[in-house]
């Protein structure tokens, strides 16, 4: 039997079902320039000049914290280690939104991956939850061509784990140390479009090699989306777009999106956009909106 369904707002049409969607997050990669972006409806606050700030936390148990490799990535990309006690530091970061992602071989990480917003001030306490994984860990990797497209592009992987790389000078990319379980592989970079968008890969006891990506010139910005997997079953998700925070949203896929990432590539210079994800199970009800993610694009 059908839930009771109900229409959500004034014209969406939409019907709304207590489908559990996670955290939406954006990123904004622009030529030349970096973005702000918030998952919140309110944009950062300008930062007085010269002053810097910090993001630090802890991964426990020290088993999965300790020595631990931590991805930063947004107005600026940085990768460090945990220290034995499993803490983590990033210095000298300016205003804006930031993504942080831990890995390391044989453990998985609750979150997957974490959004920090700077303002005025350090944010602390971004803390994650390892867990071993049992069995053996596998890879995936890919190359994204020409190279002239493919070098130094940032890939992100979302799913059973997060996780954010950098294509080699050949543009290939790997991603280690992954469980068995479902994927999204989403690259991104200033000044080129990418085709496929994302890729989904599943992992089932063996490697999976050759996902690959080409790279055309042209595209400006580009507006990542990432989000956690639904905690109820679903067949697919839908992403919606605006231009006035908390209403006006248009989707923006014409199919229901299997992974957990989308890339926006028709997105403007000088406009800031307001997202939400659905979820839509078999039967084709949706879920309520996810929270709001922002992206300014410079």
């Amino acid at each position: 039997m059908r839930l009771p369904r109900h229409l959500d707002g004034l014209t969406t049409g939409r019907w709304r079902l207590p489908l559990c969607l996670g955290a939406l997050a954006a990123a904004v990669f622009a030529g030349g320039c970096t973005g702000k972006v918030s998952t919140s409806g309110n944009a950062s606050q300008i930062q007085p000049t010269g002053q810097t700030f910090t993001i630090s936390g802890t991964i426990a148990p020290t088993t999965g914290g300790s020595n631990a490799t931590v991805s930063l990535s947004g107005p600026a990309s940085a990768t460090t280690s945990t220290s034995s006690a499993g803490t983590y530091s990033f210095g000298g970061l300016t205003a804006g939104t930031y993504a942080v992602t831990p890995s390391q071989s044989g453990f998985s990480y609750s979150p997957t991956s974490q959004t920090a917003t700077i303002t005025a001030a350090d944010v602390s306490g971004l803390n994650f939850t390892a867990t071993a994984q049992k069995g053996g860990t596998f890879a995936i990797s890919g190359t994204i061509t020409p190279a002239a497209g493919g070098s130094g592009v940032t890939v992100l992987l979302s799913g059973a784990v997060g996780a954010t790389t950098t294509t080699n000078s050949a543009g290939n990319y790997t991603f280690s140390g992954l469980p068995n379980g479902n994927y999204t592989v989403l690259p991104v970079d200033a000044g080129f479009a990418y085709t496929p968008t994302t890729q989904t890969v599943t992992i089932n006891g063996a490697n999976d090699t050759g996902v690959n990506f080409t790279a055309a010139a042209g595209q400006a910005h580009t507006v990542a989306l990432t989000w956690n997997a639904s905690t109820s079953t679903v067949s697919g998700y839908n992403i919606y777009r605006s231009t006035v925070s908390g209403s006006g949203y248009a989707k923006l896929n014409s199919s229901l999106i299997s992974g957990l990432a989308y890339a926006d590539t028709t997105v403007l210079a000088g406009t800031t956009y307001f997202y939400v994800a659905t979820a839509v199970d078999s039967s084709g009800d949706e879920s309520a909106d996810s929270n709001q993610a922002t992206a300014v694009v410079p």
